[in-house]
């Protein structure tokens, strides 16, 4: 039998290759240039200002589910991304409130989420401790203490932290920009660096990974501190888009940014995904939840379209599983 394979046959290869490898993502962008198609056709003047405002609006999740992502694929989750939001943009409103300077509160905020997921990662991976149970745990913890701190009122902010307001488009821009840089620093992070890789590892099998020197309880620790950090940038993000923060600004979030993870590609067992697919679900979601309210829709229908995607990529991945076993 002759080994020689032709030009065509091997690019052909290598496409039904990449086909197969990043069919999720393919699908998911698919289905989002689909949605952006009829928003055009039916409701043209949702590119005027709206497309824009999702974007901005979409930037501080995007970070959060970079974090979400990396949890993820080490196997494990975090539902408590929510409250720590919520305890992040409190903590920058009184900081900010206290005349801190702005690099101040910068460090601050990220620092607060940094121990926060910290305080997960020691439970998860010291404690060996399932991060279902901790994170619902510190999730109603840090909402009680938030209404208990706050007594339900708004923290308000100064004039000077306002400055990427939504009024401001090169403000915009930035929050934008911020946010898109750090999803590309861990791409590059998660591809190249042996940390990055060792993730996936860890998603993989983590008793492999422990063979072939890796140490699980190291990389689980740090991916819930990088969460932590992420969600509080993300919180930073959103907060200096308004005149006031309030305790339970991040209710919900956890549902948003899981399900762009998931519907991403990122798979719910561990070990495959990509922070491509993330930014890709998390466009998706956004532009759903945005076209919902310009066309006028009920908002209550965003959290089961939401409810009903998790569970749509979750029986895919399933099946696919079946399937390759």
């Amino acid at each position: 039998m002759s080994s020689w394979s032709s030009p065509v046959s091997i690019a052909s290869a290598r496409g039904d290759s990449f086909v197969f490898r990043y069919q999720r993502e393919l699908s998911v962008l698919a289905a989002y240039g689909l949605l952006l198609a009829i928003l055009a056709a039916i409701r043209p003047g949702f590119y005027q200002v709206q497309f824009r405002l999702t974007w901005v609006s979409a930037a501080p999740i995007l970070i959060a589910a970079v974090g979400q992502t990396l949890i993820i694929l080490a196997r494990e989750i975090d539902i408590s991304i929510g409250s720590q939001f919520s305890v992040c943009g409190v903590v920058a409103g009184l900081l900010a409130g206290l005349g801190w300077p702005v690099p101040a509160v910068v460090v601050g905020t990220i620092a607060a989420g940094a121990i926060m997921g910290a305080a997960n990662g020691v439970l998860v991976a010291a404690l060996k401790l399932p991060s279902i149970v901790v994170t619902l745990a510190t999730m109603v913890i840090l909402r009680g203490a938030m209404l208990w701190l706050t007594h339900g009122a708004a923290v308000h902010l100064p004039d000077w932290l306002q400055w990427f307001g939504a009024s401001q488009r090169w403000g915009q821009a930035s929050i934008i920009i911020i946010a898109i840089a750090i999803l590309v620093a861990f791409a590059a992070g998660v591809r190249w660096l042996a940390m990055g890789r060792s993730v996936y590892a860890v998603g993989s099998d983590r008793e492999a990974a422990r063979l072939a020197g890796i140490r699980p309880f190291r990389v689980l620790f740090w991916v819930f501190v990088l969460m932590g950090a992420l969600t509080g940038l993300a919180a930073l993000l959103n907060t200096i888009q308004f005149a006031e923060v309030y305790p339970n600004s991040g209710d919900g979030l956890e549902l948003q940014v899981i399900a762009a993870v998931v519907v991403g590609g990122t798979a719910i067992s561990g070990g495959r995904g990509t922070l491509l697919g993330t930014l890709i679900g998390v466009a998706l979601l956004g532009t759903i939840g945005s076209a919902l309210v310009f066309l006028h829709i009920q908002a209550q229908w965003e959290k089961a379209i939401q409810g009903l995607i998790i569970l749509l990529a979750v029986a895919s991945d399933g099946l696919n599983r079946r399937s390759a076993g």
